[in-house]
């Protein structure tokens, strides 16, 4: 779950982060009286403007702007509000403005740096970066200049110590006065991952000033969705307009759902059978919808509610039911298809594979409902069904360099 920037701040605030003034505006009318009190406290008439979206990039796609007077201020404003932002993390759609940000000017600065956490599932710890090739994003710096990522894995066991932070201090070349105070921000840093469940936190740049002093100019937080019970503040505070509405409508049956933008919508229950349909799909030519897991405990109500999910999506042309019963009985799997179809939610072609627990009992009620379901014998067999259902033939990669081996 992603925080807004200004959400962000202020959790930083919490821990000792040294922040620029700024105040949030909802309306033209807030966003005239913030650059006025900001203009007035800090006797200087420029200030920046900054869209409050969940993607990175928006200063390059126009959503953050240096204004020099309060009708600049308001023009720009007025441009951004209730209009939506596309920047190179976003579909082609974008996200919606609800909120700017106004800032005191800072820049010019001496130079920027980049300082990020972030879960490290392989070591198994947080790992904290830093690196000089600040204002840039990080995965970009990795790929081109590795050697200017510094990163630190601390051990559960043991948090982050004086000498972790100051290591981090001496590679980005801080002198005395900032170390400490940088020492100070990584430490506040630390604790908050640990009492706030964060997955991700980026201060990216984190600027030194003409004063030398340290500023976070913009920080961005994801809380780990995994502890979402734990964080109710913060998830009461989500914005779901920046949300992708049909992960939204997943994550209220309790279902893992992705899209994908492609056109044969996937219900399997299982991660890495939802991964092998996937790949299969592709394999003969087609293109996945969705990532759709129904879990190994999986009702009627989550079946129905992940085929109205699959099919509030308008580029999917047929859908690929694949069950291995386990926990999850493929009667009941049987039961939800049938009663979908016949109450009408089903309105594309639809393919399914049914095996394991209860397979040849639900199969029987397939066939003696005598509706329109494509039954599949083996996973090959439902991927081929499924495209041929969408009015293209199936292709064999092998014969043109793809994957080798038994699909069955």
């Amino acid at each position: 779950m992603n925080l807004h920037e200004y959400q962000a701040k202020a959790l930083l605030r919490q821990y000792g982060f040294p922040l620029p003034n700024e105040i949030l505006a909802t309306t033209i009318e807030e966003v005239v009286e913030a650059y006025t009190q900001l203009s007035s406290q800090l006797g200087t008439h420029t200030a920046v403007v900054k869209a409050q979206i969940h993607a990175g990039g928006r200063g390059k796609a126009g959503g953050v702007r240096v204004v020099e007077s309060l009708g600049e201020a308001r023009e720009y404003a007025s441009s951004l509000l209730g209009q939506s932002l596309v920047t190179p993390q976003t579909d082609e759609k974008g996200q919606p403005i609800h909120a700017l940000l106004i800032s005191e000017n800072l820049y010019p600065v001496e130079k920027e740096f980049y300082l990020g956490a972030t879960l490290d599932r392989e070591n198994e710890c947080i790992t904290f970066m830093v690196s000089t090739e600040g204002g840039m994003e990080i995965e970009e710096v990795a790929k081109i200049m590795p050697d200017k990522i510094f990163k630190v894995a601390l051990s559960p066991l043991v948090g982050m110590r004086v000498s972790h932070a100051r290591n981090m201090g001496y590679h980005l070349g801080l002198n005395e006065s900032q170390l400490n105070a940088f020492i100070k921000m990584v430490q506040g840093a630390y604790k908050a991952f640990i009492e706030h469940d964060l997955a991700l936190l980026e201060i990216n740049p984190l600027s030194v000033l003409r004063d030398g002093r340290l500023m976070t100019i913009d920080a961005k937080i994801a809380i780990d969705d995994n502890a979402r019970f734990r964080q109710p503040h913060h998830v009461a505070e989500q914005d779901r307009s920046q949300e992708n509405r049909y992960e939204l409508m997943a994550a209220e049956y309790n279902l893992s759902y992705v899209s994908l933008g492609g056109n044969i919508g996937c219900m399997v229950n299982g991660a890495g059978l939802a991964m092998a349909t996937m790949d299969i799909i592709q394999f003969y030519g087609a293109t996945p919808a969705n990532f759709l897991d129904v879990g190994g405990g999986a009702t009627e109500k989550a079946v129905l509610a992940a085929f109205k999910l699959i099919l509030s999506d308008p580029k999917v042309e047929a859908i690929l039911v694949n069950i291995f019963g386990g926990i999850v009985r493929c009667d009941m799997i049987a039961e939800a298809i049938i009663n979908a179809m016949e109450e009408g939610y089903i309105t594309r072609p639809i393919v399914v594979r049914l095996a394991g627990n209860h397979a040849e009992d639900g199969l029987a009620l397939i066939d003696r409902a005598n509706l329109p379901i494509i039954v599949a014998e083996d996973l090959a067999d439902a991927a081929q069904k499924v495209i041929e259902a969408t009015g293209n033939t199936p292709m064999d990669n092998r014969t043109t360099g793809g994957q080798n081996g038994d699909l069955s």
